[in-house]
C-alpha cells in the first residue's frame, strides 16, 4: 500500500502529474540574489549613515557660528524629505521647470518612482534604509525567538491600510496646494531649513517620539517588516506604481513540488506556493521566494512572454537609475540648493523657532 503523505498533494487536493527529479532539486543556499540584494542594501544603509554624519557636522558648523568642524551640506539628505519631494515633483509635472529648492530630492524621488514602475517595489526590498533596519530586526527576532508572528488576518488587513491612508492624506494635501503655494511654502524660512527641523526631531526625541521607536523596534522584532507593511506611506506610494511593472514572480506548476517554503519566505506573507503570478502591490520584488524554493526553475521573475529576469539585472538596473541620477543631476548643476552662507547663519540655529507657514 502506498501512503500519502500531505505534501504529496497540491493546494486545490488533486496529485501532481509529475515530480522533479532529484537533480533539479537544489538547496535554497544556492541562490546568489539575496548575497547581491544585501550587499546593496549595507552599501545604501552606509551611504545614508555617511550622509547623516555629514549633515550633522554641517548643521553643528553653523549652529556654533562657524567654531566647530566645517562640513558641506550633503544633498542626498533631501531624500529623507518625501512631503517636499512630493511638492516639488508637482511643480515639475505642471510648469516643466525643477525648483532650485531641494532639487536632489525631488530627483530622487523620480529615480525611486522608477525603480518602482520598472523593477517592482525594488526600493523598498533592494535600497531603503529603513526597510533594512527593519529586516534585520526581524531577522534578529527569528533567531532570538525561534521564529516571527503573523497578525490574525482581521488585525492585518486593517493595518495594512494605515499606509494607504497616510499616503493619500499627504498626496491630497499635496494635490490641493497651487504652484505659487509650494514656492512659497519651499522658500519660506521654514522650507529653506525643514531638512535641519528633521534632524532636531531625532536629536530632541521627545517622550512620544521615543515611546513610538520602542513600540516600532519591538514590533519589527515580532513581525517582518512590521513598519514596512503597516505604515509606510512611501512604501505605499512605491506599491501602486509597482503595480504597472512588467516584472511578475511566476510559479511553474509542473515543477512546483508544494513544499509552501516560498509562502514562508515571503516578508509580506503573500501566498506565493497558492498563486501562478503575483502581481499584488505588497511584493516587493526581493526575491527570497525564489531564493526558497527548492526546486530549480519552479518559482521566477519574469518579464512579459515569461522571459526569466536574472537578480543582477534588478540590481544593475536600480545601480544605473540611481547613480546616473546623480551623475546627470550633478552634471547639469540640478543636485544642490543654491543658498548663500549667510541663508545658513541666520536660519539654522533659529530652526526649532521657525513655524509651519
Amino acid at each position: 500500500m502506498i501512503s500519502l503523505s500531505r505534501n504529496d498533494t497540491r493546494v486545490d487536493g488533486t496529485l501532481p502529474a509529475s515530480r522533479p527529479s532529484k537533480k533539479l532539486l537544489r538547496r535554497a543556499g544556492a541562490d546568489y540574489s539575496q548575497k547581491l540584494r544585501r550587499t546593496i542594501q549595507f552599501t545604501f544603509l552606509l551611504l545614508n549613515i555617511w550622509i547623516g554624519i555629514q549633515f550633522y557636522l554641517f548643521v553643528r558648523f553653523y549652529e556654533s557660528s562657524g567654531q566647530t568642524v566645517r562640513a558641506s551640506r550633503p544633498a542626498g539628505v533631501e531624500g529623507w524629505l518625501p512631503i517636499a519631494s512630493l511638492m516639488n515633483l508637482k511643480v515639475v509635472l505642471l510648469t516643466g521647470h525643477l525648483p532650485a529648492i531641494h532639487p536632489a530630492g525631488t530627483l530622487l524621488l523620480i529615480a525611486f518612482l522608477g525603480a518602482s514602475l520598472i523593477f517592482r517595489k525594488s526600493f523598498c526590498g533592494w535600497l531603503c534604509p529603513v526597510g533594512t533596519v527593519s529586516e534585520y530586526l526581524w531577522r534578529l527576532g527569528r533567531r532570538l525567538f525561534g521564529r516571527n508572528f503573523r497578525l490574525a488576518r482581521w488585525l492585518d488587513i486593517p493595518l495594512r491600510g494605515v499606509k494607504y491612508i497616510l499616503m493619500a492624506l499627504f498626496v491630497y494635501v499635496v494635490a490641493d496646494m497651487s504652484v505659487e503655494g509650494i514656492r512659497q511654502f519651499l522658500e519660506s524660512p521654514y522650507g529653506l531649513v525643514d531638512d535641519v527641523k528633521m534632524l532636531n526631531l531625532f536629536r530632541e526625541l521627545g517622550i512620544a517620539g521615543a515611546t513610538a521607536m520602542v513600540v516600532l523596534g519591538l514590533g519589527s522584532l515580532f513581525v517582518q517588516n512590521f513598519w514596512c507593511r503597516y505604515f509606510c506611506p512611501y512604501g505605499a506610494l512605491m506599491g501602486l506604481i509597482s503595480l504597472a511593472s512588467p516584472l511578475r514572480i511566476r510559479r511553474d506548476e509542473d515543477l512546483c513540488v508544494d513544499c509552501a517554503r516560498c509562502a514562508k519566505a515571503c516578508p509580506s506573507a503573500l501566498p506565493v506556493d497558492r498563486l501562478i503570478t503575483i502581481q499584488s502591490a505588497e511584493c516587493l520584488g526581493c526575491m527570497q521566494c525564489v531564493a526558497a524554493c527548492p526546486a530549480d526553475g519552479a518559482l521566477f521573475l519574469s518579464a512579459q512572454r515569461r522571459r526569466r529576469v536574472p537578480p543582477w539585472a534588478i540590481a544593475a538596473g536600480v545601480a544605473a537609475l540611481f547613480v546616473g541620477t546623480y551623475i546627470g543631476a550633478r552634471w547639469s548643476g540640478h543636485w544642490n540648493t543654491p543658498l548663500p552662507e549667510q541663508v545658513y547663519f541666520e536660519l539654522v540655529p533659529h530652526a526649532d523657532e521657525l513655524s509651519h507657514p
